[in-house]
């Protein structure tokens, strides 16, 4: 036993080596390795590291009775009857080795490959790098890092993570906060997708922003400085909505929003866009109805009566005082009370200037008075109005806002694009019959509650024009019309450019907000900014910094999910609209306008008879039945005449009311109409169909 003595190593290793442990279903933290596998380190007391068993099992160099040589001998005979090959200086046997003396009664060899020991049931030490392989025939192409157990497991799936037997599909490892941001988006029923999450400027398409299906009655904002991307980001929300079925209307302030109506074109910069979202990009065009305010501009022509416009909304239009709006209510009332319909701005001129006439005046008694020079002002404005172009809103056929309602044939819903470059230089006209469309469908449509998916999705555009110079009223209207029209089926966004320019209590009613990119060049832009992160839910972002640096087409979104809590916060990297993000050629919209069956509906305006006519036609009958005959005298001819010499010179009054006989016409026609006229929020009146 001389020779085998000084053959052991002088260093023996460590006294004990700390296991690593290793989770799987074939081996044991603890280092003992069921199914005779070896975990990655044991003990020097009764196993082997790095795959050794003390058992006798080899896999990977093999093991002795716990002590190893660092020499073979030439007969494969070592000290003590052990055999190892190589050994580390701490003990451990990493190479080719057999135990009890025997080389391995199963073809052993130490020269099958460098560094590799081949064992009883042909498992391969070089898989990969930094690999052991077992007795259970593993895959020896697992990865690189990676310990491959009796059930091909893998130590690498995941950072600090042992999978088993069932590895999952690899999917991308999203950072902690972009995770909790991604799980508020997860929802179960159908909703929109608007983009991927922002992180660090790092986009990640597998965390998606979304907005539920069944929220967009609660209402949204989008907001932005000029350029950011907002009438991009409605096309997007318009496009999904009618691919649900769900019918939108929308306002097209420049033009350019009428290429939703054609596919998109190809390009490097949507391909690019697409891929960096997790988009699959298909260009789509869908179906759509043009229209336009008072026949200006292409589209069908939408047109209101002055009844059904309402003293309110006029007043804002014509831009009277809160004194002369309270006149122009007390007009409408006196015209609703004899039942007479205010057709065009001509009829509304007559009550006017009747109700400053003497005849006229004793009319209102007991109701109110009306100054003179009020009524002056008030017909001053409406003669500005019409100079303008704009006598052509008031009108009739007075137009259905039903017609927003419809589907295609195929399912999908229209998208009703209002065209009005022809107006965009008259943003209260534009924005204050943007308000009318609203409050029409408010009196029209009945309680629904809440659907599972909105009867109409309502952009309000150029928002901040309607509240500018607001009366105190008006605000309060446009307030109770948001509040209550939610369950009615129908969902407003207003669009502006930052929510300051929301009145607070509307601003209350906005549940889902889309902000783009705001700009802090001044002093009160930057004060600006501060308002607006304020009005948002608690983030991990620093939404100061994030709200000035996000580029086109990127936002911060936050929404209501399906329960009605709002979602975490999150900068967005938005989708690339699948129509056209431009407008369509002249022709194809003209060709579109005139081949909708809604064209011969509103196209030719028509006059009928109304009050103004109605007038002229019974001074005319009153004249007839007070003449005289023929025969009469010539003296008694001549002092008639001279009686209504000081008539000659008519008035407005009367050329418009015929003196007395407007008090019976009106009379008359309340008769006709049957009971007063009715009136809700705005002043407006419920058409009669």
């Amino acid at each position: 036993m001389g020779e085998a003595e000084q053959q052991e190593p002088e260093r023996a290793g460590p006294e004990r080596v700390t296991p690593k442990p290793v989770a799987s279903d074939g081996a044991a933290s603890d280092g003992a390795a069921p199914d005779g596998a070896a975990p990655e380190r044991v003990t020097s007391g009764g196993g082997a590291p790095d795959g050794v068993t003390s058992g006798g099992v080899a896999s990977d160099g093999v093991t002795s009775g716990g002590v190893a040589s660092d020499r073979v001998t030439s007969d494969g005979v070592a000290s003590d009857g052990v055999t190892p090959v190589r050994v580390t200086s701490d003990g451990v046997a990493p190479d080719r080795a057999t135990s009890d003396g025997v080389a391995s009664d199963r073809a052993t060899s130490d020269r099958a490959a460098p560094d590799q020991a081949t064992l009883d049931r042909s498992t391969s030490d070089r898989a990969a790098p930094d690999q052991v392989t077992l007795d259970r025939s593993t895959s020896d192409r697992a990865a690189p890092d990676q310990v491959t157990l009796d059930r091909s497991t893998s130590d690498r799936a995941a950072p600090d993570q042992v999978t088993s037997d069932r590895s999952t599909p690899d999917r991308a490892v999203l950072p902690g906060p972009v995770a909790e941001i991604a799980a508020g988006y997860a929802f179960e029923g159908p909703a929109l997708d608007l983009g991927a999450v922002l992180w660090d400027g790092t986009c990640h398409p597998d965390a998606s922003v979304r907005i539920p299906l069944p929220v967009l009655n609660r209402h949204g904002l989008v907001a932005g400085a000029t350029g950011t991307g907002k009438t991009k980001t409605l096309q997007l929300i318009a496009e999904q909505l009618s691919a649900q079925g769900v019918p939108v209307f929308l306002a097209d302030v420049k033009g350019d929003v009428s290429g939703v109506s054609a596919p998109g074109e190809d390009g490097a910069k949507v391909r690019e866009r697409a891929a960096q979202v997790g988009q699959e990009w298909t260009p789509t065009g869908f179906p759509c109805a043009f229209y336009g305010l008072g026949g200006l501009g292409t589209g069908i022509p939408i047109r209101a009566t002055v009844t059904g416009f309402g003293p309110v909304l006029l007043s804002k239009v014509l831009q009277l005082n809160r004194t002369q709006e309270q006149s122009l209510g007390l007009i409408f009332h006196y015209a609703d009370a004899k039942g007479l319909e205010l057709v065009d701005l001509k009829d509304l001129r007559a009550v006017v200037a009747f109700l400053v006439s003497d005849v006229g005046k004793p009319e209102l008694k007991g109701i109110g008075v009306l100054s003179t020079v009020t009524a002056g002002v008030i017909l001053r404005a409406l003669t500005t109005f019409e100079q303008q172009g704009a006598g052509g809103f008031f009108g009739e056929p007075e137009f259905d806002t039903a017609e927003f309602l419809r589907t295609a044939p195929d399912g999908r819903g229209t998208v009703s694009v209002l065209e009005l470059p022809a107006v965009q230089q008259q943003p209260q006209l534009f924005s204050t019959f943007l308000m009318w469309l609203l409050a029409d469908l408010f009196h029209d449509l009945p309680e629904v509650g809440d659907l599972e998916k909105p009867k109409l999705v309502f952009f309000f555009d150029e928002a901040h024009l309607l509240f500018n110079g607001a009366s105190k009223a008006f605000l309060e209207s446009i307030t109770q019309t948001v509040r209550l029209i939610r369950s009615k089926g129908v969902g407003v966004f207003f669009v502006t450019q930052t929510p300051k320019d929301v009145p607070a209590d509307v601003l209350a009613q906005l549940g889902n907000r889309v902000q783009h990119a705001l700009r802090a060049f001044t002093p009160d832009d930057a004060k600006a900014l501060k308002a607006t992160v304020r009005t948002f839910p608690e983030s991990a972002y620093d939404l100061e910094e994030v709200l000035t640096s996000l580029g086109t087409g990127e936002a911060v979104v936050t929404v209501l999910s399906e329960r009605g809590a709002p979602t975490p916060v999150a900068a967005t990297r938005l989708r690339a609209p699948e129509s056209l993000m431009g407008p369509v050629d002249p022709a194809a919209l003209d060709a579109a306008v005139k081949g909708s069956p809604l064209y011969g509906r509103y196209a030719q305006a028509v006059d009928r008879e109304s009050a103004y006519e109605r007038l002229a036609a019974a001074e005319a009958a009153e004249a007839a039945r007070t003449a005289e005959p023929k025969v009469e005298t010539e003296a008694k001819t001549g002092a008639k005449t001279e009686a209504r010499a000081p008539e000659e010179e008519p008035s407005l009054v009367e050329q418009v009311v015929g003196s007395g006989m407007f008090k019976s016409l009106a009379r008359s026609i309340g008769t006709q109409l049957g009971r007063e006229i009715s009136r809700s929020l705005f002043g407006t009146a419920r058409r009669r169909r």
